[in-house]
């Protein structure tokens, strides 16, 4: 969710620019089932432009309805919304709709917090009941510091209050190791996700960022200079180079880094192939970072095409980071996202 709290949070510094109003929108609480969970938030603009959702498409006209009150008034207000009467969705979700100006200093330290690739959390005050209400909105906290979404509000504790918080982490990562045409339908499908992606090319490489549109950077480091790279546990690898000796560098370059993911395309006897070879180059490599090498990359749906193999591929990664076995939601017992 990160990197949407930092698509709206450059939402509303670019209307601020434009002198343009907008309120936040938090979903706080939910009764039952919904599209998204609380935690979801959205932004809507004076002239009912809107930014983020918080569902499937069925809440939001009503939302830009409520915050018409908001606009006018300046006070924060709770909605909520049935969908077992509407929609169907078997849930009621309950909405903090609030007033936002961000000051330059949240956005600043905002965004250090983002490059410094550190944990932050938001914490959301609000009355569990439809109305407006004094002493509701959201606090962003920074470092042991506390930054208003609106100059107006200041938070205080009471026992009419509750408080809905959460923790972000730092935004996703991809590295993806190879610049050949299938690292470019990764690059795409990965930006759709909201993951920050950078393209590992080997010196000599000629192409540049703009052949991968969803990449922010290409990068051409030497062998020795890979264990530079800001590689932690919000980041995946994936190494598709297409070239058996450069996979075997690379993987001894990444020998002591810990990424959530790290993958490695090819059949089954590549992937044996390039460990034993790493094995004889570095006989006393981590046998545990050898273990924790997704090889061949992807779950199996059949994939024929770049573009499948890179939705085979981000599917195992997203299954890897969120603790989830993939199988068909129709087998599974449980809530969809539990």
């Amino acid at each position: 969710m990160t990197h949407e709290l930092k698509q709206l949070f450059e939402t509303v510094h670019a209307w601020q620019k434009q002198g343009k109003k907008a309120v936040f929108v938090s979903v706080v609480a939910l009764n039952g089932t919904s599209y998204r969970r609380p935690g979801v938030r959205m932004v809507v603009g004076e002239d009912g432009e809107t930014v983020g959702a918080i569902s499937g498409g069925c809440v939001e006209n009503e939302i830009i309805r409520q915050a018409q009150s908001v606009f006018k008034s300046g006070k924060a207000k709770v909605m909520s919304y049935d969908g077992r009467l509407r929609i169907g969705c078997e849930g009621i979700i309950h909405m903090l709709i609030e007033p936002v100006s961000l000051s330059s200093e949240l956005l600043a330290d905002f965004e250090k917090q983002l490059n410094a690739r550190q944990t932050f959390e938001m914490e959301t005050w609000f009355v569990n009941e439809v109305g407006e209400f004094d002493g509701m909105g959201s606090v962003l906290q920074i470092n042991g510091k506390q930054y208003s979404l609106s100059p107006d509000f200041q938070p205080s504790r009471n026992d009419e209050l509750e408080c809905f918080s959460q923790s972000f982490e730092p935004l996703f990562r991809l590295f993806i190791f190879g610049a050949e045409h299938d690292a470019v339908q990764l690059s795409q499908a990965a930006k759709l996700l909201g993951w920050e992606v950078t393209v590992v090319a080997s010196p000599d490489e000629e192409k540049s960022c703009d052949y991968f549109p969803g990449a922010s950077e290409l990068i051409t480091p030497a062998f020795d200079e890979i264990d530079q790279l800001k590689i932690d546990n919000q980041t995946a690898v994936v190494l598709m180079t297409h070239s058996f000796n450069k996979d075997v560098q690379y993987l001894m370059a990444l020998k002591d880094a810990q990424p959530a993911y790290i993958g490695l395309l090819g059949s089954f006897s590549r992937r044996e192939r390039v460990l034993n070879m790493v094995l004889d180059y570095k006989p006393d490599i981590s046998i545990d970072f050898l273990e924790q090498i997704h090889g061949p990359a992807g779950i199996s749906i059949g994939a024929e095409s770049a573009a499948e193999i890179s939705v085979s591929i981000l599917a195992e990664i997203l299954g890897v980071v969120r603790q989830q076995e993939p199988i068909r939601l129709r087998d599974k017992l449980s809530s969809i996202h539990g």
